[in-house]
């Protein structure tokens, strides 16, 4: 699982909020660990606290007491948290721990038991009850109004619509369903509701984010309210329709993702794809509890991009899972060629407590991952050289992410934040402003990143 990059991890960089308070006013301090969906957490506690009268501190030692919003999804993932929550402590000493760690109360207290208190994943009110009972709110009603708009961890210019929580699925590597629970659609009207106010207030970008994105409104059987169908495809066309950059995050490789295609031909949506295939030998995914179905894969994405042939593809892989031989990661590295996916990650497998997977047999020696794990990258990282090198010459839409004294940081339409490339610009940018959607001609391209002017 990804963690939260150096620039926004709130702990680092803090909510994008004036750090204003009023005499006597309580004062909450924040970390939040984990990926996307986890901040969105983070934002939603933090913008019912505000309401309530509480001041966000951009430090330890200004806050009454600190939130750490935790990951438990691999072991590195929870020492980072228990980390994080060791940090707090000696910095504060007044912690409260929520987030998907928090499913394990009994392995947090047992590492740290001055903590306050513990709450699992998305369990807003008890994070909220805790917080009274540490830091009792001091509501001033002639000062403290909901604000207009809500709590942002991340740049004013875009920001992340969870539109789900929790996932069916049953891949034996993954506890995501032990912790988040299973696939729990908001209303279509609801999320559409929040992009509009998103917009309103500025975002340029729409980050679509869920477990399983192309599920979405499954539990609710596609039902339509208020105007608005549960179902991804016409979620998609909705918001595509109020002017900001749209991008689908996490989007599992059902059939159906096929009609998501023509959205992003005609423009409503990026041109852009994350899809987790996680391998591609039969064998291997089906020890994986996943569809074992790589060469029909194919063909969808030749399907793809035959309807978009500007469509970016970005997915994960896991590289020495239980039981993988050479010849099934040679499949995988064949199948990589094959693909020629832009955008590529990879994990080096983990056991995770409460997976199945940790049972299977055959694991893996480190060493073998180590190996594999390199290859795969270096294979991956020449598949993303040519293609990027293919841009060169090519004029192209930029959403500006950062503008310092050397140049403009910006992204492409192929470029999630905090996840994939950047495109730079070094000369004649000092007018530029993040937020900013320009056109540029591409210069140069390196492994991952490109060079640009106006």
């Amino acid at each position: 699982m990804s963690q939260n990059p150096p620039a926004l991890r709130p702990d680092l960089a803090r909510a994008t909020i004036p750090d204003v308070r009023r005499e006597g006013q309580p004062t909450i301090g924040m970390v939040s660990l984990g990926c996307p969906k986890a901040l969105v957490d983070s934002e939603r506690i933090l913008t019912r606290l505000r309401a309530e009268g509480y001041a966000i501190s951009p430090d330890y030692a200004g806050a009454d007491a600190v939130i750490v919003n935790t990951c438990g999804f691999l072991d590195s993932a929870k020492a980072e948290s228990l980390g994080a929550i060791g940090e707090a402590l000696r910095e504060n000493g007044r912690v409260i721990v929520t987030g998907c760690l928090g499913a394990e109360p009994d392995y947090i207290t047992g590492a740290h038991p001055k903590v306050l208190a513990v709450t699992g994943p998305h369990q807003y009110e008890t994070v909220l009850n805790a917080v009274h009972g540490a830091v009792p709110p001091k509501p001033d009603p002639f000062v403290d109004l909901l604000p207009a708009s809500s709590v942002s961890l991340t740049p004013r210019h875009y920001s992340y619509l969870k539109i789900s929580e929790g996932c069916n699925h049953k891949c034996k590597f993954c506890i995501i369903p032990d912790m988040r629970g299973k696939l729990v659609s908001r209303p279509a009207h609801a999320v559409v509701r929040e992009a509009e106010k998103l917009v309103e207030a500025g975002v340029r970008e729409l980050l679509v984010i869920s477990q399983d994105t192309s599920a979405y409104g499954l539990d609710r059987k596609f039902a339509e309210e208020r105007g608005h169908r549960a179902h991804i495809t016409d979620l998609a066309r909705d918001l595509g329709s109020l002017g900001a950059w749209v991008r689908l995050h996490y989007v599992y490789p059902y059939p159906h993702v096929r009609d998501l295609i023509p959205l992003m031909a005609d423009g409503r949506v990026l041109p852009y794809l994350d899809i987790p295939f996680q391998h591609a030998h039969p064998d291997t995914l089906r020890r994986m509890a996943r569809p074992a179905a790589a060469a029909r894969t194919l063909d969808e994405i030749a399907a793809w991009r035959s309807i978009c042939p500007e469509i970016t593809l970005r997915s994960t892989f896991i590289v020495g899972y239980p039981g993988e031989t050479e010849a099934e990661f040679q499949t995988l590295l064949d199948w990589l060629d094959e693909a020629q996916l832009d955008r590529v990650g990879a994990f080096q497998y983990e056991n995770v407590k409460g997976a199945r997977a940790n049972d299977l047999p055959d694991h893996v020696p480190e060493d073998i991952k180590q190996d594999r794990f390199d290859r795969f990258m270096q294979k991956a990282q020449a598949i993303s050289e040519a293609r990027l090198a293919a841009r060169v010459g090519q004029r192209i839409e930029v959403i500006v992410d950062e503008v310092d004294a050397e140049g403009a940081t910006c992204r492409t339409k192929a470029d999630a934040p905090e996840i994939d490339g950047n495109l730079f610009i070094d000369e004649g940018f000092e007018a530029l402003k993040p937020g900013d959607i320009v056109t540029v001609t591409v210069d140069e391209a390196g492994e991952y990143d490109l060079w640009g002017r106006l």
